[in-house]
This record gives C-alpha cells, sequence and structure tokens, in this order.
C-alpha cells in the first residue's frame, strides 16, 4: 500500500517559522547537511509523519505530501495516464532515492511520490 510517509512546510523565514512549531506543538528541526532544507521530527512512538521545512520557492509554494511508491516511473506512467500533471519531473535525491511532483487531475492539489532507494549518488 502507497502511504504518505513526508510532508514539506514553505517558509519565508525557516529560524522564525521553526521556533514557532518547536515551541507550540515540540517539533524538532535539524539542518540537512548544509542545505537550505530542515529535517522535521513531529513525534515519535505513535501514528505520524515527520517532515521537513525549506525556503518559500514561489507566492503559491504550499505544503506537500509526499507518498513513498516502491517503482516511481510505474507511478509517473500511471499519474499521466489518469491525467495528472507533472510539476517537477523525476530526480535524484543522493543517499535517499528519487522523486517527482505533480498537480491531481483538477489542479488544485501537489503531491509527491518517492521511491526509497540509499544507494542512490
Amino acid at each position: 500500500m502507497n502511504r504518505i510517509t513526508h510532508f514539506d512546510m514553505p517558509a519565508e523565514n525557516p529560524g522564525r517559522l521553526s521556533n514557532f512549531y518547536s515551541k507550540v506543538f515540540g517539533w524538532k528541526f535539524t539542518q540537512w547537511e548544509n542545505n537550505e532544507y530542515w529535517m522535521i521530527t513531529t513525534g515519535k512512538g505513535k501514528p505520524g509523519i515527520n517532515g521537513g521545512m525549506m525556503k518559500k520557492q514561489s507566492p503559491s509554494h504550499v505544503i506537500v505530501n509526499t507518498i513513498e511508491v516502491k517503482d516511481i516511473d510505474q507511478t509517473i506512467k500511471s499519474i499521466l495516464e489518469n491525467k495528472g500533471e507533472i510539476s517537477i519531473s523525476k530526480r535524484e535525491i543522493p543517499g535517499v532515492g528519487w522523486m517527482a511532483y505533480f498537480k491531481d487531475p483538477e489542479g488544485l492539489n501537489t503531491f509527491g511520490i518517492i521511491q526509497m532507494n540509499k544507494s542512490t549518488k
């Protein structure tokens, strides 16, 4: 079964926003390998997902849920056959796997898919 395994959150000011979520919800933020990307740990031991935060890229940049899939190429094919639209083409995330972003057929929801593979470059 394919499930949402990660979310990405945009921020105008990542330091200020991470401080807010830390104080209100107890989330932990860790900058990832000197990138402008912070891993978010929302909790342990019960159902839920963790995420990441990055500097806002555009006025329309929104929270994106990412769905882990077994075969990214087959899933991309299925999304396109069912009238989904590519937002960001398949790309490699070194040491993590392959990822791509899409809009659903209504164009209202953006989502990501990821095929995990830690042996990527």
